[in-house]
């Protein structure tokens, strides 16, 4: 596969991560677990969660030799989009172009599941069900645990990418995403060996519209769209994503208090339910004005909330309180 690039294509290449993508792709797990094995922690947890999903549909998103329909994965806008604008422009795809990614990604209408056999019948409904059903996949099994680790492994594979092409160029760097990958003359090809290259692939040029080099923990190689004629992408195997597996060692309240201190590691502990300032005093064995100054240096540091029920104030845990004594 091979693209041509004019002079000033190289200028406009530029790098970028997507949740959306990230969150399609790892629909592959679902296929084939073995091929993913840093992400067997994170199937264990949420295995009992995909039960209440539109499982059908989400594992039909992927076909058995892991293609993705091009619609699903569209190339980002920016280089750090959040996972519900790029939904919302996943809802905006026209139906014929869903009905032919879907076909082009299952290439014959008998290899098309009954559920996608059924929903093309009606592209505009059936984008409106995948794109519920990616959103629900995204809050239930992705968005609090495993996005964040997977967004710090793409932010690094981004600064290595910087670094490689200001210190030592484009051949270097594009080497570097995959050893199939070669510069020479303006020209990046692709060398496979998986199957014979379709004739529109042995020569795409960029045109002005600029190159994405996108990170993904879930390829084994470097691979473009299925349609050349899509704004150029390369997706690319991300630095480090064997480390997803490493299990973060165990946040003890011992730490809690190196990390807080005695008096306000014991706060936030106690306030995994809400407590009023005499409350937690009483509790504590301790003034509540000695309370009250450590939730304020809590509050403040956007560990707790606060409400107002009359005279009472009630404290609890924020989101970030949670994932710290976590």
């Amino acid at each position: 596969m091979e693209f041509r690039f004019a002079i000033g294509d190289l200028a406009t290449t530029s790098f970028a991560y997507s949740p959306l993508q990230e969150a399609v792709f790892s629909l592959r797990c679902l296929h084939d677990p073995a091929r993913y094995p840093h992400h067997r922690p994170w199937l264990r947890r949420i295995r009992p969660h995909l039960d209440g999903l539109d499982r059908d549909l989400l594992t039909a998103l992927v076909a058995p030799w892991l293609w993705v329909p091009d619609f699903l994965t569209p190339r980002p806008e920016r280089a750090r989009p959040g996972f519900a604008e790029e939904l919302d422009r996943l809802a905006a795809t026209p139906p014929d172009v869903v009905d032919a990614d879907f076909r082009a990604t299952y290439r014959t209408p008998q290899s098309l599941p009954p559920v996608v056999a059924r929903g093309l019948a009606d592209p505009a409904a059936f984008l409106d069900r995948i794109v519920r059903a990616l959103d629900a996949y995204w809050h239930t099994c992705l968005a609090a645990d495993w996005w964040p680790r997977v967004r710090t492994i793409l932010e690094a594979d981004l600064a290595h990418r910087g670094r490689t092409l200001a210190e030592q160029g484009a051949v270097a760097l594009f080497a570097g995403l995959d050893h199939r990958l070669s510069w020479t003359d303006g020209r990046l090809r692709l060398s496979t060996r998986d199957f014979n290259v379709p004739a529109p692939w042995t020569g795409v040029s960029i045109e002005g519209r600029g190159m994405v080099l996108l990170p993904t923990l879930f390829a084994r190689g470097a691979q473009p769209l299925i349609d050349p004629s899509r704004p150029p992408v390369m997706m690319y195997p991300a630095r480090g994503r064997a480390t997803l597996s490493e299990e973060p060692p165990p946040v003890t309240g011992e730490a809690l208090v190196r990390l807080l201190g005695r008096p306000r590691a014991r706060l936030l502990l106690l306030l995994a339910e809400p407590a009023s300032t005499t409350e937690l005093a009483h509790r504590l064995d301790v003034t509540p004005g000695a309370v009250s100054q450590h939730l304020a240096v809590l509050y403040d540091a956007g560990l707790l909330t606060r409400t107002r029920s009359g005279r009472i104030v009630r404290y609890a845990r924020t989101a970030l309180g949670d994932g710290l004594c976590r």
